[in-house]
């Protein structure tokens, strides 16, 4: 059984290539400060060259009120990183043990500005500052290492080299990493305190939730699935959330994928809130009998047109191997555009898309098409670095004007697609009816070329399949609750009368039972004498009913009764403003417009970025995959960084740094006027 796991891989070498901010940052927080008061030395007297006066103790008040600012009214102190509040005159002493529960590192250093190493004998000069080694917060340095990890997806591992433990030790000696256990250790707690997090938020969530499953194979040969959230919130906002990453063992059956899929599932307590299913293959129906799985729409096309380029993939070969050379040679690639300029054939940007995805294959086709005559040019006179092998025949050129114009329609679907805001299962039902359409028409022109007809009925074929999967009651309720779709788009082959019946009746029975629920419960407890009365009490309540479901019918058949709007329409943005239109309808369009046609991002299934994303999850090693890939994803939602009770504001942590850094240099240059 296919379930999209990929058996070929290659081995990355991972780069260390830090953010030039964080970086910065970092040197700030590690190369030496030069401040003569700070390391005991008095005023530097004209002639004098050793002094061995005491250094002055520092006060506990001075170390630990650095973290904290006074307020506006003079009678309290708020700590800067979060927020609390303290009277003017709490002691120090409480302003340390707040240091050390809430902000673990501050109040270690604290302890050692009390208590100072005793220093040695400076000689200093008139044109040359004393320097020193300040109280690195080693901590803090190491959160930032931290973050960078995350937001690289690298592994923890990536620590033990030893040019990197070199570098910052090339910036101050006294500086101590974390070694690799303790990165690990502190990473995999990063972890479960955000996981802690997500299931908080989830339980807020009033509406029902899709997930959707994606699946990979590491360098490892170790399968893995992702499995991730989707809901639309009260203010008809989409919202997304990673839950985890597992583990699948071999061979990947139905029965292997379930049972990770549910033991996640009853962690968050989404078993009874779980609406459907988005995946790349088919999994057991009987074993999900209360949820509706969704083939991924993308997936399915992608297959689609690999299909249909495969019997043309060694002219393909040819033209990318040319795209290459433009790409790394910038004599080539102006002599390109040049010639392109020339003779009219457009404007290309480089780097040109080389990659095998489905942007990479079209662009080749469309560089063939579009800019042969240059690209011709180009080969010819760079013939003794390229040899004549990259011209191509008459033969090949025929080949890519027909792909090309057959392909066409596809490019232009697949890059809506791509651009959609939220690609709903409707629109993915509208753009997939289209392809099938093309495909049948290639089929069954007399004109296609034989090798070309091949290709096509194994396309259509896979197609039709998609169709027949999609081919169900779920699938159309979750179609007509776009307003750009509704009856009228949808396709013939789901467009049923019974599918239609259904659909009331969902509507009717979950989507007015409140109501229902309510009247029912206020009769159950009366007591037998008073029968009568609660006969004609239940006459009124089945009246009530009736009305009811009349009304309710109504928002259903007044909806369909207006024709769909433009497809530009923000479909969330319609039903926020035609929620009060529709109250109950509007329930069920929250619930299933979060249902997914696809299981990631279009661009992520058809672009080059696609390859980016497979490189990087494919490289991590098992015993970081599941922390690194799930925190990334957490704070790229916007989930605070957070270790046990304490979030880590990284950002915060520079910025302190750095205006520490700036006060000890306004210093420095204030005792270098003295001097």
């Amino acid at each position: 059984m296919d379930w999209g796991f990929n058996n070929s891989y290659s081995n990355q070498s991972l780069k260390v290539d830090m953010d030039p901010k964080s970086l910065g940052a970092m040197s700030a927080a590690v190369i030496p400060q030069i401040d003569p008061a700070d390391i005991g030395l008095g005023p530097i007297e004209k002639g004098s060259a050793v002094h061995n006066t005491k250094p002055r103790k520092k006060t506990m008040t001075s170390v630990y009120l650095k973290y904290f600012e006074t307020v506006m009214d003079g009678k309290s102190r708020r700590c800067k990183f979060c927020g609390q509040s303290y009277s003017i005159a709490t002691a120090t002493g409480n302003l340390g043990r707040h240091l050390s529960n809430r902000h673990p590192g501050y109040d270690k250093m604290g302890e050692c500005s009390t208590s100072p190493a005793p220093q040695p004998v400076t000689i200093a000069k008139k044109s040359q500052l004393p320097t020193k080694s300040p109280a690195v917060e080693v901590d803090h340095l190491n959160w930032l290492l931290v973050k960078w990890l995350l937001v690289a997806s690298l592994p923890s591992s990536t620590l033990a080299e030893r040019w990197l433990a070199n570098t910052f030790k090339f910036l101050n000696p006294s500086f101590e990493l974390w070694n690799v256990e303790k990165f690990h250790k502190v990473l995999h707690e990063v972890f479960r305190s955000m996981q802690e997090t997500v299931r908080l938020t989830l339980e807020q969530v009033s509406s029902k939730v899709s997930i959707t499953l994606d699946s990979w194979t590491s360098y490892q040969q170790i399968n893995y699935m992702s499995i991730s959230c989707q809901w639309i919130d009260e203010s008809w906002s989409f919202q997304n959330v990673l839950l985890d990453v597992c583990h699948i063992p071999s061979p990947c059956e139905s029965s292997d994928i379930y049972y990770v899929l549910l033991k996640v599932l009853r962690l968050y307590n989404l078993e009874t809130k779980i609406l459907s299913c988005t995946l790349k293959g088919d999994m057991d129906s009987q074993k999900l009998s209360n949820l509706f799985c969704v083939p991924c729409a993308a997936f399915t096309l992608n297959s689609i047109v690999t299909d249909g380029l495969r019997s043309t993939e060694h002219v393909i070969i040819k033209i990318r191997e040319f795209v290459m050379e433009l790409n790394s040679s910038p004599e080539m690639s102006e002599d390109f555009v040049q010639f392109t300029t020339a003779y009219h054939e457009g404007n290309w940007q480089f780097p040109l898309d080389a990659s095998s995805r489905w942007s990479g294959n079209y662009q080749m086709l469309d560089i063939a098409r579009k800019a042969g005559k240059s690209m011709e040019t180009v080969v010819r006179k760079h013939e003794e670095q390229l040899g004549r092998r990259l011209l191509l025949n008459t033969a090949e050129k025929n080949v890519v004007n027909i792909m090309h114009k057959y392909f066409e329609p596809f490019y232009k679907t697949i890059n809506d697609m791509c651009m959609s805001k939220l690609l709903t299962v409707g629109m993915a039902l509208f753009f997939m009816d289209h392809i099938s359409e093309t495909i049948l028409a290639c089929k069954d022109s007399r004109q296609t070329p034989e090798w070309l007809k091949k290709a096509a009925e194994d396309m259509y074929a896979k197609a039709q399949y998609y169709s027949n999967q999609v081919c169900n009651a779920f699938i159309y309720m979750t179609a007509v609750l776009d307003p750009r779709i509704k009856v009228e788009l949808i396709p013939e082959y789901l467009n049923l009368k019974s599918y239609m019946e259904e659909a009331r009746n969902h509507f009717i029975r979950n989507y007015s039972a409140p109501y229902f629920s309510s009247v029912g419960n206020s009769y159950t407890t009366q007591d037998p004498e008073d029968r009568g009365n609660a006969s004609f009490a239940e006459e009124i309540a089945r009246k009530k009913r009736r009305a009811t479901m009349s009304s309710t019918t109504d928002e259903l058949t007044q909806y369909l009764s207006e024709p769909p709007v433009p497809m530009q329409t923000d479909v969330l943005d319609w039903w926020k403003v035609n929620s009060s239109r529709y109250p109950r309808l509007s329930l069920m369009a929250r619930d299933f417009l979060a249902v997914q046609s696809t299981v990631s991002l279009p661009e992520h299934i058809f672009c080059a970025k696609g390859n980016e994303i497979d490189r990087q999850r494919s490289s991590i090693p098992q015993h970081d995959t599941q922390a690194l890939l799930c925190v990334n994803s957490w704070m790229q939602n916007g989930i605070k960084l957070k270790h046990k009770s304490t979030e880590i504001d990284c950002e915060r942590i520079v910025e302190l740094q750095v205006a520490s850094a700036t006060e000890s240099s306004s210093r420095r240059f204030d005792k270098k006027q003295v001097l």
